[in-house]
């Protein structure tokens, strides 16, 4: 048996939000500084629930050391200087905000994203209702797979973990909902490889569309 879902948990990008088009458009600009030719955007969407790292590694093939930190910021700051030029709300979203608020359930987002990042960004997106909490990369010690900022979202939120169900497109976050007692759904629509298996990361449900997200709550109340 499960407790009544109060609060709906999001990951940002590729669950919430469709950053992708702003992402790609930051490496490109990055790839062109360097004299290195633009990658297709069907290339780099795949990659953008992995953050900075991922975005430097596909463009330049590496992962660590100094040229890749040095990449890395120059990647983040041509982001920043253009965080919300394309991204919007997933298809879906705005009217499963409202529906939940309806129910009389909140929501939050808890994403790996630096918070330098996040707050603009969720700023400008403007959702409503409001987010009862965000969540973002530094807001405490860990980050997604660990618990931590699941257990944060779940005090902010006013819910205990098994009241929250948490919505991502990334085995992390589906690591991170389950360590933390929460119940989990992978949004098949975000940034999902081909060579993954969402199927095997052991997740109560996949949805398709964010409508999905209300049916399976409603069924599970």
């Amino acid at each position: 048996m499960t407790s009544k879902i109060r609060t709906v948990l999001f990951d940002l990008d590729g669950t919430l939000a469709d950053t992708a088009p702003d992402m790609a458009q930051a490496l490109n600009a990055l790839l062109a500084e360097k004299g290195k030719p633009n990658m297709p955007y069907a290339t780099i969407r795949p990659e953008v629930s992995h953050g900075a790292k991922a975005m430097v590694k596909l463009g330049f093939g590496v992962a660590s050391g100094a040229e890749f930190d040095r990449l890395r910021k120059r990647f983040l700051e041509l982001y920043a200087e253009n965080l919300c030029q394309h991204t919007r709300l997933f298809d879906g979203i705005p009217p499963l905000l409202q529906a939940l608020q309806q129910q009389g359930i909140n929501w939050g987002i808890v994403t790996n994203k630096p918070a330098f990042l996040t707050n603009p960004l969720v700023a400008q997106l403007k959702p409503e209702p409001a987010p009862i909490c965000v969540v973002s990369g530094d807001t405490v010690p860990n980050r997604k797979p660990h618990p931590e900022p699941m257990l944060h979202a779940c005090t902010a939120a006013g819910s205990r973990p098994e009241q929250c169900l948490y919505v991502g497109d990334a085995e992390r976050d589906i690591q991170a909902g389950k360590h933390a007692g929460m119940q989990t759904l992978v949004a098949l629509f975000g940034y999902i490889n081909g060579h993954e298996t969402p199927e095997r990361w052991g997740a109560d449900g996949l949805v398709s569309v964010p409508g999905d997200i209300l049916d399976w709550v409603k069924r599970h109340e």
